[in-house]
């Protein structure tokens, strides 16, 4: 009996070993597919001629050292269709790369917001939530497809985009390894689609743009030196101690307060009487001037001089003077969110401070919900590129499209250095990296888009961080719009930054 049993046993366990090894030969040797691509044709009136156009849905793989691929990338390109005349038609035609931020973030914002050839509808003036399918979609007036070809990418672990193979999202998933991936995309696409001599543009939103500096410098080494024409910068996000709204954090004191005085005076809380670049101006002088000197004098500060810049900052937040005076003249932006329309129960939104939520708790000291302003109209943006792909593009892919992904942020690699090397925490700053890329390409221009209402990425934090870090200055162009971190939702100001960056790649 006892002999039976362990025959039984030693059976049993050679089974599962083969299982296992059988598993393990299965998972090394399962072939990867060929990368899928899909091609449609279109066309679009656009500036009043009739333009026709072709999108491109694919997979390109990255491969290892050894040739084998490691992660697909995804990416809808709009070009002219070989062969088709149009005046814009030369191989030197520019080509624009286009992605969102995050990280974790794919490129439906930009793609269904601003320059796709189809927009979503929300609501222009901040006052409507999206709610429910279905929603609207309309052809993009403003697109730049007449001028210029777009692409646009998703990085690993957003929308299509994944590892594949033995690959790893660690190598992808951090500020060095996102630079380097998609640097190797933008020379693999390049390549493929024979575009190494068209002039050359990145076009990134929030982390986008942290993204951009450093792919503009990446792209300049590694064997295969590409030189850019220029970036164009929405929100940006280059040096964090600007947009990190913290305590004891001095920067993002000063760099905030503009935004809140543009706000305030949205929301007629300040600055009544006045135009939104006039009182803005006025905010960024007291900043300068007074705020700056009080803040770095902290205790030593004197009594009388405190009551006068508790009087002024009540004057351009529209906060009241005892609540400055008890947050000791340093106010967090999530409070401010919570407090200038606390009267009329009313929580402000951080990506873009016209919108506003009501929340339930109206005691707390920062929004409960989440962002008004995300929560607002996201479901549209997803559901519109979804719809879009199928019905337009008629991709049809067996694993869903990502618009954004939390599972990334929380294993995000922000170390600036690589992994085994030592590193004193410090914020995040690609600027020198851009910095270094103009000063070695004197071809490179910047276009620094930027909304008075956005509560997260400031636009006198873009003016700070460009006087700044080596960037060449006279290379560098800032525009100002009437909306948020995203600020092409607000229908004049979607038409105003079109047109700005059509003259931008004109190189007027």
């Amino acid at each position: 009996m006892q002999l039976r049993i362990l025959a039984f046993l030693f059976t049993l366990c050679t089974f599962i070993q083969l299982q296992a090894q059988g598993n393990k030969t299965t998972e090394k040797d399962t072939p990867i597919p060929a990368p899928k691509s899909f091609t449609t044709k279109h066309s679009l009136k656009i500036n009043g001629q009739m333009v026709a156009y072709q999108v491109t849905g694919e997979e390109l793989y990255l491969k290892d050292k050894d040739d084998k691929p490691v992660a697909s990338f995804w990416s809808t390109a709009y070009t002219l269709p070989k062969g088709k005349t149009h005046k814009s038609s030369t191989p030197k035609r520019p080509v624009c790369f286009i992605f969102n931020g995050g990280p974790g973030s794919a490129s439906v914002w930009l793609h269904m917001g601003l320059l796709g050839p189809k927009l979503v509808q929300v609501d222009s003036d901040a006052k409507k939530d999206d709610g429910a399918a279905p929603f609207t979609m309309i052809d993009n007036p403003y697109t730049l497809l007449d001028i210029t070809d777009l692409v646009f990418i998703d990085p690993v672990g957003t929308g299509y985009s994944k590892v594949v193979g033995k690959g790893k999202v660690e190598n992808y998933w951090g500020l060095n390894e996102d630079t380097k991936s998609v640097a190797a995309f933008i020379r693999l696409w390049t390549t493929k689609h024979q575009r190494w001599n068209a002039p050359k543009y990145l076009i990134g939103e929030s982390f986008g743009t942290t993204r951009a500096a450093a792919i503009a410098d990446e792209l300049m080494g590694g064997g295969q030196d590409m030189a850019l024409n220029g970036l164009v910068m929405i929100s940006q996000a280059l040096d964090y101690a600007g947009s990190t709204s913290i305590h004891d954090n001095i920067t993002s004191y000063l760099t905030y307060l503009p935004s809140m005085a543009a706000t305030a005076w949205y929301h007629k809380k300040a600055g009544q009487g006045k135009t939104i670049e006039a009182f803005v101006e006025e905010a960024r002088q007291f900043t300068y001037d007074v705020y700056a000197p009080a803040l770095y004098r902290g205790n030593f500060l004197k009594e009388a001089d405190k009551a006068k810049i508790i009087d002024q900052l009540a004057y351009f937040t529209g906060l009241n003077k005892t609540y400055i005076e008890q947050s000791n003249l340093r106010i967090l932006m999530p409070r401010f969110q919570k407090e200038l329309l606390r009267s009329e129960n009313k929580t402000l939104g951080r990506l873009d401070g016209r919108y506003y939520g009501k929340e339930s708790d109206q005691i707390a000291e920062r929004p409960t919900l989440g962002d008004a302003s995300s929560y607002k109209i996201s479901s549209a943006y997803t559901a519109a590129l979804q719809s879009y792909y199928a019905s337009d593009l008629n991709i049809q892919m067996e694993r869903p499209y990502l618009t954004s992904n939390r599972a990334i942020y929380p294993k995000w690699n922000w170390k600036p250095v690589p992994k085994n090397s030592g590193w004193e925490p410090m914020y995040v700053n690609t600027t020198r990296r851009l910095a270094k890329a103009m000063r070695k390409n004197e071809g490179l221009k910047v276009l620094v888009a930027s909304g008075y209402y956005d509560l997260i990425t400031p636009f006198f934090d873009a003016e700070y961080t460009f006087s700044r870090n080596g960037i060449v200055t006279d290379r560098v162009d800032f525009k100002y719009y009437e909306g948020g971190h995203m600020m092409y939702t607000h229908q004049p100001a979607l038409k105003q930054l079109c047109a700005d960056i059509r003259v931008f790649l004109n190189g007027k």
